[in-house]
Parts: structure tokens; sequence; C-alpha cells
């Protein structure tokens, strides 16, 4: 069975040392033996021996000597990727121990319902890696609803959503920014035709295109005005279809307002429209029983501050 040990600072797999795999990449970098030795501040000699002993223990040959210089064997090109690769990944576990040491979580994963903007988000998640390079961080984005979930599972610290009618009690959010929904529809489809304000007598004769949260997909009742509706969990598959002119629904403006200035889409006019008048209010949220580590709340406060000047 392969090993894993630490002797005086040298880090081994098994027979395989990542010192090894350093002087190797190191070699190939620099194009000689001797190149690597005054990069790696060591003599030809220590060079020339840790390679032939890679060589020996793995069974191949690295490199061909018979030239002036050393020349990378077939083998010995895959190898240095491969070396390239475990060099990597042994710096990010050393990276996110670091981390650990400090307090700061080991991961930091991230959720985020469909109709929420990425747009505002992106300075922020930016400045997030910025402050903590070394952090883990995964991006996700849910079907309606999956971002709660995700909270609740704590398969995700921090969930960017809407809050759907309240805000949960087991849940703590904090309002970052407010989107539009407005009733629009491809302008060949026959609502766009009708050219007056639709009534909800026209409204239950089409499609209506309705994200739906998977797990739940007959839920809650939100703006829905038709007796046939075509459920979607993926926004961009209703978008499709949307534009494609099977149906109308509400999307925010973010999303379709280069859309409707192409005059791909248009917007509907509708008579006691029963939709909220209000913008809805996107979240940053997380349990109410989970206190977010230093990488989790830095991203809360900067993405608080950051819409806060932007609004």
């Amino acid at each position: 069975m392969n090993s894993i040990a630490i002797s005086d600072g040298v880090h081994v797999l098994g027979h395989l040392s990542l010192d090894q795999l350093r002087v190797l990449v190191t070699i190939a970098d620099t194009g000689s033996f001797s190149a690597a030795g005054r990069s790696l501040d060591r003599a030809q000699s220590a060079i020339s021996q840790a390679i032939a002993n890679l060589e020996d223990i793995q069974g191949v040959t690295l490199f061909d000597r018979s030239g002036y210089r050393p020349i990378l064997t077939d083998v010995g090109h895959v190898l240095v990727e491969q070396a390239r690769m475990v060099l990597v990944s042994a710096a990010r576990f050393e990276a996110v121990a670091a981390n650990s040491r400090t307090g700061l979580e080991a991961r930091l994963a991230i959720a985020i319902d469909p109709l929420v903007p990425t747009a505002p988000l992106v300075q922020s998640l930016r400045a997030l890696q910025e402050r903590f390079p070394s952090l883990p961080v995964s991006f996700s984005t849910e079907g309606l609803g999956g971002s709660l979930r995700r909270l609740r599972d704590d398969s995700a610290a921090l969930g960017l959503c809407l809050l759907l009618p309240t805000i949960p009690d087991d849940i703590v959010a904090h309002p970052l920014l407010r989107i539009r929904l407005q009733p629009v529809a491809a302008p060949s489809h026959p609502l766009a035709l009708l050219g007056r304000p639709a009534t909800q007598a026209d409204l239950e004769q089409h499609v209506q295109l309705v994200l739906s949260d998977p797990s739940e997909p007959v839920g809650e009742d939100y703006g829905l005005s038709s007796a046939r509706l075509w459920r979607f969990v993926d926004l961009g598959r209703r978008m499709d279809f949307l534009i494609a002119g099977f149906g109308w629904c509400r999307m925010p403006d973010h999303l379709v307002e280069t859309l409707i200035g192409q005059g791909r889409m248009v917007r509907l006019s509708i008579d006691d429209d029963p939709s909220p008048r209000d913008a809805l209010t996107i979240y940053a949220a997380h349990r109410r029983d989970r206190i977010l580590g230093p990488a989790g709340r830095w991203l809360l406060d900067e993405l608080q501050e950051r819409l806060a000047l932007a609004s």
C-alpha cells in the first residue's frame, strides 16, 4: 500500500516525492539540468541524481540524454504535465490547511436563484477571489427554490435568492437589490397582436410559461393568470420557448430589455394585472443556526456595501 510521509521537509507519496516532481518541471521549464540547478539553488549533480532516482523508481526514461541538451521523451512530456497538476493540487491542499489554521472556512458554497441578475454581483465575487485567493469557492445557479433547499441541507452557506411569499423563520435574509417583472411575449404571439390591453379572459386562453420548483412542481401560486401552464426548471429553456412564440410570461427587466430593443420581444399591457406592482427583493440569505465564516461574512458585507452605493 502506498504511504504518505513528510521527512525533512520533503513530501513523499509512496516512493514519489513532490521535490522530484518539482525538479522535473523546473528542468522542463528552464531547458537544462544546469539551469534547473541554478533556479533551485542546487548543484547540477543533485538535479541529475533526483531525475535518475525518479526514472529508476518509475521504470521510465524521462529525458533523452544523447544530445547536447536533455530532451523530454514522449512519456516525459506526459508526466511533466501530470507533475504540474500534482504540484498545483498539493499547493491548494496546503493553502486550505493554512486557511483552516487561521479560522477561515474550508470552502464557501454560494447558490443563486435563476431570476437573480449576476451583473451586479460580479465585482463583489471578483473581490472575494482577490481577498481570499486560496479559498475554494463553488458558485451554482439553482432552479426556483433551489437556493433555499441548498441552505437547508447545508450544501451552501450563502444563498442569493428571492424568498416568496415571506422570509422563512429558519433563514436570516439581508436585502440586496430589487428587480421588476413585466409581462412579455414574442411579437408574433396573439396577445402581442391584440391592439388593446389584454384582459384576464385573454390570458386564460394562452399558454403561460412559468418557472417551477422541481421538488414542488405544483406549489404556491405566484402571478399565475392562465389555465394552461407550461412549467420550466431552466430559465434559459423557458426563454427559448418564449422567443419562439409558444406562450407568454413575466420576466425581469434585465433579461428582456435588450430583446425588446431588438424587436424580438414585446411588452404586454394587461387590464387589472393581478401580479405585484412592487419590485421583488433579492436577498443574501443563510441559515439562522449556521454562522457564516470569515469569507462568507466578508462577501455579505461587500455585497451590501457595493449594492447600496449602486442604488
